[in-house]
């Protein structure tokens, strides 16, 4: 159905003619508050990454936490995830829903690779992490925002039968519970000595990242 329709008439001796009325349709109607909702939800999860990766970058140098590092690259997949869905939800058409679900599959990808190295080659080399207060303060923080707005992002993908948003929306989901996973890992650091478990939480993140990109590539 198109967008809008014109209709018009006139008497039979030509004369008192009228046309043009736009009548919007249905379908329009509908999905315009909704582009609207993915474009916020999109837009807040930019701005909260893009903070994010400043105070997680000054968090993983002052503890030397590895855990602390991946989280800021997975919040840099995020940014990239999101700019990838802003362009898309700009465009209409299959090809550009799947190069940008590619495009987010392979940042995924690049993500578990060097996490997989970098939480190893701490293990290995035994490294002890510092305590990070302020990384604790800002996972905790931004697991709850990320939870929040990837149940935002899923209910809005599927009422706009959008898989691009859908799957962003399970990205956020899964920045979220990385964000606890780094946060268990801080906690057991500073309450026991754990320092295995910051590596540890890398693996956490190496999982799931891999998965993600299993899913979307043989999907």
């Amino acid at each position: 159905m198109s967008a809008q329709s014109e209709s018009s008439a006139c008497d039979h001796a030509g004369k008192g003619c009228w046309q043009t009325v736009l009548v919007a349709a249905p379908e329009t109607a509908e999905r315009s508050p909704l582009l609207r909702r993915g474009f916020v939800l999109e837009y807040t999860t930019l701005a909260w990454n893009v903070v994010g990766i400043v105070v997680l970058a000054i968090a993983a140098v002052a503890a030397r936490s590895v855990a602390l590092a991946g989280f800021g690259l997975d919040s840099m997949i995020e940014i990239g995830a999101s700019t990838v869905v802003i362009w898309e939800l700009s465009g209409t058409g299959e090809t550009r829903q799947r190069r940008a679900l590619r495009l987010i599959g392979t940042a995924f990808a690049l993500l578990a690779v060097y996490l997989l190295i970098q939480s190893t080659w701490v293990l290995v080399a035994g490294f002890h992490p510092h305590h990070s207060p302020a990384g604790i303060a800002w996972t905790a923080v931004t697991a709850a925002a990320m939870f929040t707005l990837a149940a935002g992002k899923a209910r809005t993908g599927a009422a706009l039968d959008n898989p691009v948003l859908v799957t962003e929306g399970r990205v956020t989901l899964v920045d979220g519970v990385l964000a606890t996973a780094v946060l268990v890992g801080l906690v057991l650091n500073a309450g026991f000595g754990w320092w295995w478990a910051d590596p540890a939480a890398g693996y956490v993140l190496v999982y799931y990242a891999a998965r993600e990109a299993r899913e979307i590539f043989v999907s």
